[in-house]
């Protein structure tokens, strides 16, 4: 069975740093672009960062721009968000999803999505 499964999350302080893992299980996760969204609480769900199949190219919403990295690793057919001096309006629920694209594009259409991990929890506080 072909799903997506976040890890990662937990508590942080603010200026500090996690790494999120988006794992593909049933199917190569190079063959997708991949992107992350994140849902605070009480709010609805944002994008904020998405990457093509190749890894080549991607793109950053104005919240993760400057302090976020996307990238993948094929050999562990996983996709990570390296997020960096973390807010506390960084807390939530982040979501990563898998869809076909053609090559140096990506989408950050949730609902455009073939694929959708359950999400892992960010908390930022001191």
């Amino acid at each position: 069975q072909s799903h997506l499964v976040e890890s990662g999350g937990g508590l942080v302080q603010p200026g500090g740093s996690l790494r999120l893992s988006c794992t593909a299980s049933g199917f190569i996760l190079d063959d997708y672009s991949v992107a992350w969204f994140r849902q605070a609480p009480g709010k609805e769900r944002k994008a904020v960062s998405c990457i093509d199949g190749s890894g080549g190219y991607t793109v950053y919403t104005d919240t993760a721009k400057g302090r976020f990295t996307v990238s993948r690793e094929k050999s562990k057919n996983t996709v990570y968000l390296q997020m960096n001096s973390l807010k506390s309006e960084d807390t939530g629920v982040y979501f990563c999803a898998a869809t076909g694209t053609d090559y140096r594009h990506c989408t950050l259409d949730w609902y455009h999505m073939t694929f959708r991990g359950n999400g892992t929890d960010v908390i930022v506080s001191s």
